[in-house]
């Protein structure tokens, strides 16, 4: 389980990433807010990933007590 969550955690870093740096029509067209040609930065969506990434981390972290 530890290791998922890192895993996650990681994922939810690179994604968070994506969402402070690239316009939403430079976006992959399979991650959420995907618009094409539009100009728009989705900092919500790369606030909610930095969110996840801390929560997996901690649990993560957590995980590896038990």
């Amino acid at each position: 389980m530890k290791m998922i969550a890192y895993l996650l955690a990681i994922l939810c870093v690179i994604a968070a990433i994506m969402y402070f740096v690239m316009p939403a029509g430079q976006l992959p067209t399979f991650m959420p807010g995907y618009i094409e040609g539009s100009a728009h930065i989705h900092t919500t969506h790369g606030i909610a990933a930095v969110v996840a990434a801390v929560v997996l981390f901690g649990i993560g972290k957590f995980a590896a007590r038990v």
